[in-house]
């Protein structure tokens, strides 16, 4: 049977720590105190009368008081080598070597550490950090990340701002500012503007006079105004490689995605001010892609429509304008515009009056069927949708928080069933609209599906 080999790690990033194997050793202050002094010496030997006033702090100087302080470091190296050697036999004499310096007043005993890379957590941090800055951004954020995650607080602590301390916590603290730096512009040069801001925030609480910190997370505040524009609100979905996105805007503008449009059971497009407002979605749709040529628009529905079942048809005498078959509520027809598709969702009923209406239960029965077509028309590409029920539709139960949120419920169950209905929902909020919608609400329901999954039970709407 192959044991694990035996291990010994020293921390000084933060106060002192040894570990054997895995386990905390517990040493004595002033053990710990000469740790951290051999530590500050950086491999160099330390003579045995240098290491007791550094570590002792006495200064009197009594009879034969040499040879006791001799003794009283001799004590503490031993307890240093006993912990080491819990990690095997030989560790302490490995780890903590003995050498002679001549003096005039004859040869004085010297201790030095001798330990890896692995073995001391600030050789580690400088390694990684040195590393980084000859490695390509995604390495150097690799390493650098792996460096920082070291870093437990002040260095060397215990030695507080002793005079053989003073370098090594200098040189520590600057290449812990080098390694932020050059995270910051690592993951800017990969993109990774979002990764790079709280890197660029911690730099400059820490550094609240340097103009240079101050300056690059300024910087960055700006690049991400700049890439979210409208962008309100984004949400990852946790475990997926789905984004829910609320942003203000133009439906059309969205020229990346597919776009869903609200329609009636009859599916009219003649935008006649009678039939359908010029000002609605659908008279937009007729008028921006369709170059207000509803016939040509007519053509793609009727090709949709052509598998699916009527419910009935009304006579020319009851509904005097307009189309006259009426289809299911939540019928859903994948219309091509270009190398995308149009979602034409019947979720209101257009009575003979010409007026449009539909409900709460309408609307989620129309939206529960609209994500399977998206995931089997939508050839995997972004989708776009309005606030929809909050026009002429006169669906009045709901305000435009709920409106939203069962936008998103909706999408987010579907996800239950196929994980893959499209790689981002896009709900796109009118600026007049967006007063009355708290998206305070949807973040806190997009964080309660990331902690059940998405089979998440009914929000009450509809």
């Amino acid at each position: 049977m192959q044991t694990r080999p035996p291990h010994v790690r020293v921390s000084v990033l933060g106060p002192v720590r040894l570990d054997v194997n895995g386990a905390p050793v517990r040493l004595t202050p002033l053990t710990a105190r000469l740790l951290v002094r051999l530590v500050a010496a950086d491999g160099e030997a330390v003579t045995a009368r240098r290491l007791y006033r550094d570590v002792w702090q006495h200064t009197v100087e009594l009879p034969h008081q040499d040879l006791r302080n001799r003794n009283e470091v001799q004590k503490r190296i031993l307890e240093l080598r006993r912990a080491f050697d819990q990690a095997g036999p030989g560790h302490g004499t490995r780890i903590v070597r003995t050498g002679q310096l001549p003096t005039a007043r004859g040869a004085e005993s010297t201790y030095r550490l001798d330990l890896s890379d692995d073995e001391l957590d600030s050789a580690e941090f400088t390694r990684l950090v040195g590393d980084a800055l000859r490695a390509a951004p995604a390495s150097a954020v690799r390493l650098l990340t792996d460096a920082l995650r070291l870093w437990r607080g002040r260095p060397l602590t215990e030695a507080l701002d002793e005079e053989f301390a003073s370098a090594p916590v200098r040189r520590l603290n600057r290449l812990r500012e080098t390694a932020l730096r050059e995270l910051i512009a690592g993951h800017t040069a990969l993109g990774r503007y979002d990764l790079a801001l709280p890197v660029a925030e911690q730099a400059a609480r820490e550094r609240p006079d340097d103009p240079e910190a101050a300056a690059t997370l300024a910087r960055l505040n700006a690049r991400l105004r700049e890439r979210h524009g409208d962008e309100l609100l984004r949400h990852t979905l946790r475990g997926l490689r789905v984004d829910v996105v609320v942003l203000r805007g133009d439906l059309f503008d969205q020229e990346d995605a597919n776009l869903v449009v609200g329609f009636s059971d009859t599916f009219d497009t003649s935008t006649d001010d009678v039939v359908i407002s010029r000002e609605s979605v659908q008279g937009q749709l007729v008028d921006r892609l369709f170059d207000g040529r509803h016939r040509l628009l007519d053509a793609a529905l009727r090709r949709g429509l052509k598998d699916v079942i009527p419910l009935a048809t009304e006579s020319v005498r009851a509904k005097r304008r307009g189309r006259r078959t009426r289809y299911p509520i939540g019928t859903a027809v994948a219309v091509p515009v270009g190398k995308r598709r149009v979602f034409a969702l019947a979720y209101s009923r257009l009575g003979n009056d010409l007026r449009a209406r539909s409900a709460p239960a309408d609307l989620r029965l129309s939206l529960e069927r609209l994500w399977p077509s998206v995931a089997l028309h939508g050839l995997f590409k972004p989708v776009a949708i309005p606030l929809i029920g909050a026009g002429l539709s006169r669906l009045v139960e709901l305000d435009r928080t709920q409106l939203l949120l069962l936008i998103v419920e909706t999408f987010t169950r579907s996800l239950g069933q196929d994980p893959a209905v499209c790689p981002e929902l896009r709900v796109v909020i009118r600026a007049d609209e967006l007063e009355r919608t708290d998206l305070s609400a949807v973040e806190a329901f997009l964080r309660r599906v990331d902690e059940r999954g998405p089979a998440l039970p009914p929000t009450g709407i509809g």
